[in-house]
């Protein structure tokens, strides 16, 4: 079967750097952070950011540029895998299953953030949004990894913390797993679709093994 894995909420904790960046993008204008920056995780940074900048689109773009500038420096290195998670790759990487990465985050700050994990070499592509989309794109890089490893629908699933990944899921007719342990609320999951739902990464293996 074809594992594709959101990043932030479902592999690591990226709480800290994600929201220290939305902070530094913010503070740089002059504009007060919310107290709750949680909600922030998942969705794409300009629609979050639109309603704090009054959707001017040069100051949404100046804050995403504040954003990528601290990131780059030091916010990829602030985040913690779930416990749990390590065995879980490997367990599922034995049961013969291959393993792509499908994230909201760019490329260039997706990619170092892998290769630092010591099971990053499990996965054997990453899916990342255009830089300048607005859009979370889950729908299209799902669609993607179908056409580039080749596989069916039914022979798929998308393993997400949010309703970004799981609505990408139903738009592509594959399963969808909703995991508990990440952003995103069990109410959330549900209504979007999910299939099944994990509260510990060790449930994958089981959720994944052939009736």
């Amino acid at each position: 079967m074809l594992c594709l894995f959101d990043l932030d909420g479902t592999l690591i904790d990226s709480e800290p750097g994600i929201t220290a960046c939305i902070r530094h993008a913010l503070a740089k204008l002059g504009v007060p952070a919310p107290a709750d920056l949680r909600p922030w995780i998942g969705p794409p940074l300009r629609h979050s950011f639109a309603p704090l900048l009054d959707r001017d689109a040069l100051r949404i773009e100046t804050a995403v540029d504040y954003y990528h500038e601290r990131f780059s420096a030091q916010g990829w290195r602030e985040h913690a895998i779930y416990p749990g998670i390590a065995e879980a790759i490997s367990a599922l990487r034995g049961a013969g299953h291959q393993l792509a990465i499908v994230t909201s985050k760019p490329m260039e700050h997706a990619a170092p953030i892998i290769e630092s994990l010591p099971f990053g070499d499990a996965f054997e592509k990453l899916y990342g949004p255009d830089p300048s989309s607005a859009h979370s794109e889950k729908a299209s890089m799902i669609a993607a990894a179908l056409a580039d490893f080749g596989a069916a629908p039914q022979d798929t699933v998308m393993i997400g913390d949010r309703r970004f990944d799981i609505e990408g899921a139903v738009a592509n007719e594959v399963s969808g797993i909703g995991v508990l342990w990440g952003f995103g609320s069990r109410e959330e999951l549900q209504q979007a679709g999910a299939q099944a739902l994990a509260a510990h990464p060790h449930e994958l293996a089981t959720l994944l093994r052939p009736a």
